[in-house]
């Protein structure tokens, strides 16, 4: 069976069949902040450290497969979908996915509604944008209801799936205009929050878990999508989520577009806190929403990414007689050098994010693999190998960017120790 196919002219595989053999998935981001996004939108978002700055929560090893990730959920009538199919799995009149270089493209179409999902992390930004271009296909006026989700994992992702007795008290939120914030623990001890934002007036909102999907439903039935309204939850311990609710008409023809921005922020102690002492500063919060809070900033965004990616994939290109290794070599092989050097393999959907850091043997390898893309990059990896080497030829094994937590390794022993 046959699932997509390449378009060598925009550098994108397209996939045309939801129900590809294996979740596939495309990499966000290139410097600090990471996404992974399937083919029906599921993955998850960090910062730095798949562990230690999980922003979104994933289940691995999940039973359905590929469940969590940043859906949107359209209650047009009766009928209840996703434009990328999952996990609502509604049969779509169409449906099409397009891994780009550091973007990707979901649509899909029922009963004459058609949305259009374009995801990526813009350069120099610690965040992830999402426009969704919802257009009324149909021969009458439409009136549905617009449902974003996405669930806020508690900072640490191994500490988020195993300390519930815990857990289920630290969960904290704040709800402005149409900004959804996540603040866990950010009174007690952290410099850091997260923020899921929409440039449009939203008609409510979810906080709570059980209330938007319901203690007994899952994310293909949650309670508030099949009731077409918000319950305004806010959340308080127990499982914190962000979801926007809008009730949204549109003439025949009609089209509307929706920029959502899920985005991290850090803050110096000193300024965590407006003057009141009680209330986050949202000084960057805001800053950020402002980068890209129309289509056309999002389109420049985009634009510049893909030269970003345009200008490394240049730099060596082959032109030989079969298709297959120009497209290989010129696109594919190369991205996926650029991804390792990135991610050092530390997440993927086979590896957890929690089990490891940026490998030692592994970054320096990949060197081999992207040195002509970069070259400059090669002495920040291997100054950060020879800093974490030792004269009696024992070597770090992994590296954790944030915390510095690293794991010794030689002949004879091996045991975790901690720098800085």
């Amino acid at each position: 069976m046959k699932f997509g196919h390449f378009d060598d002219v925009k550098k994108e595989y397209v996939i045309s069949n939801p129900r590809t053999p294996y979740p596939w998935i495309n990499y966000l981001g290139t410097q600090e902040f990471f996404s992974l996004i399937s083919n029906t939108a599921g993955g998850y978002s960090f910062y730095k450290d798949a562990r230690l700055r999980r922003i979104t929560r994933y289940r691995y090893n999940n039973v359905p497969i590929d469940m969590g990730g940043r859906y949107f959920y359209i209650k047009d009538g009766e009928t209840i979908w996703n434009p990328g199919w999952s996990p609502v799995k509604t049969e779509l009149d169409f449906y099409e996915c397009r891994h780009g270089m550091g973007y990707t493209i979901i649509t899909g179409k029922k009963n004459g509604l058609k949305a259009e999902a374009t995801f990526f992390v813009p350069q120099n930004y610690n965040g992830e944008v999402q426009q969704v271009v919802l257009t009324n296909e149909s021969n009458e006026e439409k009136t549905f209801s617009f449902f974003s989700f996405a669930e806020w994992c508690l900072w640490d992702a191994q500490d988020d799936c195993t300390n519930f007795q815990r857990n289920f008290s630290t969960g904290r939120v704040e709800v402005v205009g149409s900004t959804i914030y996540h603040k866990t623990e950010y009174r007690d001890r952290r410099d850091h929050f997260a923020f899921y934002t929409v440039n449009d007036e939203i008609d409510g909102y979810d906080t709570d878990r059980d209330s938007f999907i319901g203690l007994y439903n899952g994310f293909h039935n949650p309670q508030a999508v099949e009731a077409g309204k918000a319950n305004n939850s806010f959340a308080d311990g127990w499982s914190p989520i962000a979801s926007h609710y809008k009730k949204i008409t549109l003439a025949r023809g009609e089209s509307k577009t929706l920029v959502f921005i899920l985005g991290y922020v850090e803050m110096p102690v000193d300024k965590k806190f407006e003057a009141d002492g009680v209330t986050i500063n949202k000084e960057k919060a805001l800053a950020m929403i402002e980068q890209y809070n129309t289509p056309e900033k999002v389109a420049a965004g985009l634009e510049e990414l893909k030269a970003t990616w345009d200008r490394l994939l240049s730099v060596i290109n082959v032109d030989t007689p079969d298709d297959k290794v120009n497209r290989m070599v010129n696109i594919w092989n190369q991205y996926q050098c650029m991804v390792t050097f990135n991610l050092s393999r530390s997440a993927s959907y086979f590896e957890s994010g929690i089990g490891r850091g940026m490998g030692f043997r592994d970054s320096n390898q990949d060197i081999l693999g992207f040195v002509h893309q970069i070259p400059t990059a090669q002495d920040s990896v291997s100054s950060t190998s020879l800093l974490h080497s030792f004269l009696t030829a024992a070597a770090i094994i992994s590296i954790s960017l944030l915390q510095r937590r690293v794991t010794l390794i030689s002949a004879a022993t091996s045991q975790t120790i901690h720098c800085g």
